[in-house]
């Protein structure tokens, strides 16, 4: 350990935002050093992608409550705003720093961490990197032949071998040690996450409570109410499911620390999840224990998509199937906002705002507008309708969920739009065009979720469909044909 122990080490946080289970945390605090705590807000490094603006009111909320949980323990949050190739370096020198920890994380921009880590060194200081975010890193499930899976089953089978580790603790008062004088620290405020003119986020307040003890809050209401109706988790107007998808994106809670609340602390990766006993811990309600496995594999889910983002950096802008680029979209990402767009783009309009004509898509639409979510069985229909009814490249909606949901995740947001498309790893065959009619009488043959988002259902001031499903249908199966033939030539 370099210098004297008056040099305070610095936690570098992300998508981390939390103090129980953050390794970077505890071992920053291990040092015996004055710890500071500091968030950059980055929007112009190398492999960034700029937050949309739910993701933006939610870090706002995030930031706040963990502000206040450190304060708690005799600290701050500090603040800082530019590229962090830039601001970290700056910051070290202006308190000299003696270590740096942060949490990995596994898209493009870890270019950045890594310059960071090779330049810092150089200086002296002690820089470690810790996983935090993940329960393997993608290096750490590979094919027989080292290669990255490219299909769900085999990659979750692999990682039922490994063993979870058991989540850290939480510090407490008196753990953690402070500088004697705090950095100086932007105003959140100034960052402009929150929407003023107009403010849109009534919705957003109304249902969720960003940040750590609000993540807890979630997964333990889940556990004790919902998990044992998780088999009925495809029907959007049952509330089954879990809730926690901007928590993990946010990092206010860990894949590890659900795991051991859920299956015990030490367990492998879903060690019984083909058994499909699902035995969950003994602190899962008994008629709850059928489901841990099953919503565990959704967790597996995130891991696999960030292991094909880690592999794949241009997962939102790229086809995993280069045979898709070709495919004959009626306009692309490209033309949306363009001054001469196409005609077209009303259809997209449309789908934005929830008038389509289609009711089960409809009634998605407003329900991610107004909650900054989507049911999960909605986000695929609504998908597959842009898609293959509308021929509408599917960036164009992976852009728009990015911009409207506030658990827009960087591997997750595009694998899921690639999934539909028929793209993507282990995606939905290309002949596969969901029905949306056929979908509501299937999970929502009350109507309960359609009339609850469109309460002038059955009136004049509903509009009819924008296009035939049927014909266009037609169509997206005759253009996929096509592209499949040309890629087999």
């Amino acid at each position: 350990m370099s210098g004297n122990q008056n040099q305070p080490s610095i936690v570098w946080l992300r998508n981390d935002l939390r103090l129980a289970d953050n390794p970077a945390l505890t071992a920053a605090a291990s040092e015996g050093r004055p710890l500071v705590v500091v968030y950059i807000h980055d929007e112009t490094g190398d492999g960034i992608r700029p937050l949309g603006a739910a993701s933006k009111w939610w870090l706002h909320h995030s930031l706040t409550a963990l502000d206040a949980a450190l304060q708690n323990l005799g600290g701050q949050l500090t603040l800082r705003h530019g590229p962090a190739a830039q601001v970290l370096p700056a910051l070290v020198d202006e308190l000299g720093a003696a270590s740096v920890h942060w949490n990995r994380r596994y898209t493009a921009a870890r270019d950045i961490d890594a310059g960071l880590k090779t330049s810092l060194r150089e200086q002296g200081l002690t820089v470690e990197s810790h996983q935090g975010n993940l329960l393997n890193e993608p290096w750490h499930i590979r094919n027989g032949q080292g290669e990255p899976y490219k299909v769900f089953t085999p990659y979750w089978r692999a990682a039922q071998d490994r063993p979870v580790r058991d989540a850290l603790p939480a510090p407490t008062e008196g753990e953690l040690s402070w500088p004697a004088d705090s950095p100086a620290s932007d105003d959140l405020a100034d960052w402009d996450l929150l929407p003023t003119r107009p403010d849109w986020a009534e919705g957003l307040r109304e249902t969720w409570t960003p940040g750590e003890d609000g993540a807890h809050a979630r997964l333990e209401s889940f556990v004790a109410e919902r998990l044992a109706d998780y088999h009925r988790r495809d029907e959007p107007a049952v509330d089954a499911t879990s809730g926690l998808s901007p928590h993990l994106r946010f990092g206010e809670i860990s894949p590890t620390q659900i795991w051991n609340r859920l299956r015990g602390n030490g367990s492998g990766a879903g060690n019984d999840s083909d058994s499909g006993s699902g035995n969950g811990s003994a602190d899962v309600p008994a008629a709850a224990r059928k489901n841990v496995a099953k919503f565990l594999s959704e967790i597996g889910w995130r891991e696999f998509s960030t292991a094909l983002l880690f592999d794949n950096p241009r997962l939102a802008t790229d086809s995993y199937r280069p045979a898709y680029n070709a495919f004959p979209w009626g306009y692309t990402v490209d033309q949306l906002g363009a001054v001469d767009e196409p005609a077209g783009v009303s259809e997209v309009d449309a789908w934005r705002r929830g008038r389509t004509g289609i009711p089960l898509v409809d009634a998605g639409m407003r329900e991610l507008w107004h909650t900054g979510t989507m049911h999960n069985r909605v986000r695929m229909v609504v998908a597959s309708f842009l898609i293959k009814n509308l021929l509408i490249d599917w960036r164009a909606g992976e852009q728009w969920f990015w911009d409207t949901l506030v658990d827009a995740d960087e591997a997750s947001n595009p694998a899921n739009w690639q999934w539909v498309a028929g793209s993507g790893a282990d995606a939905a065959p290309y002949f596969r065009v969901f029905n949306p009619v056929l979908q509501q009488k299937k999970f929502d043959p009350t109507g309960d979720y359609v009339s609850y988002w469109i309460p002038e259902l059955g009136t004049d001031a509903y509009p009819e469909p924008i296009v035939d499903l049927a014909e266009t249908r037609r169509e997206a199966l005759e253009a996929y044909t096509a592209v499949k033939a040309a890629a087999a030539e």
